[in-house]
């Protein structure tokens, strides 16, 4: 639901690659007004937030709007754990996590945007937390330690990537054997959730990207007003 466009987003449509043209894993096809015309799995990718959009993500309504806390808790996190808040922004779930994670943890706050990670910085040193490491990662690798991340996240951010193949492909080798990924977006199936289209995902969807990583399918937990939060685990 990021629809904020930036200088970034801008610079990337311009930059598609041949590679991307020629890659038999996406297509183009029509642009549609929150789209970026490139399509993966019979789905068009859509437009990214900037670093402009930041106030969204901490806008006073959202914990009453998505229940946050619902969120969080579904995360099953505990002391020790090691993290990765994959579109972590301003660190809205980053600074939440890390007192549940403790000192023993650590979160990995990825974005691809340099101004959100010094708004991080900013946040976590208010909220008194340093038990995080910042990651500027790329559109296609998230720039995580390969075999060491116990859970990896993503809230209303998988469809941004305007290379999820690569992303997730990052994503899975960075978990640990038994580690999780978790999908959270808002659902697709509902039409009165009131997102823009190209900002839902139904949990079919999700499925049939994830399915082609060597994930298992753990359960889908449906307790959030507007999103699903889709688990796996990887084999």
């Amino acid at each position: 639901m990021r629809y904020i466009a930036s200088i970034l987003f801008l610079s990337l449509c311009l930059g598609l690659s041949a590679a991307d043209s020629s890659d038999s894993r996406y297509s183009k096809g029509r642009r549609s007004f929150d789209g970026i015309g490139k399509y993966y799995m019979g789905r068009e990718i859509s437009q990214v937030m900037g670093h402009l959009g930041a106030g969204w993500l901490e806008r006073e309504s959202r914990q009453a709007e998505e229940r946050t806390d619902l969120l969080v808790k579904s995360l099953k996190l505990k002391s020790g754990d090691k993290v990765a808040d994959i579109g972590a922004g301003s660190g809205y779930f980053t600074r939440r996590i890390a007192p549940i994670i403790g000192k023993e943890g650590r979160i990995y706050g990825v974005d691809i945007q340099q101004e959100m990670l010094d708004l991080l910085a900013v946040n976590m040193k208010k909220a008194g937390h340093d038990n995080y490491v910042p990651v500027l990662g790329t559109i296609t690798d998230p720039k995580l330690p390969a075999d060491s991340i116990d859970l990896a996240f993503m809230v209303d951010v998988y469809h941004e990537f305007s290379h999820p193949y690569e992303m997730m492909e990052g994503i899975v080798k960075s978990l640990r054997k038994g580690g999780r990924v978790v999908w959270v977006e808002y659902r697709k199936e509902d039409p009165t959730v009131p997102i823009k289209p190209l900002h839902k995902m139904s949990e079919a969807q999700v499925k049939k990207e994830a399915e082609v990583f060597p994930l298992e399918y753990v359960e889908t937990i449906d307790v959030l007003p507007r999103q699903h939060i889709i688990v796996f685990r990887k084999k």
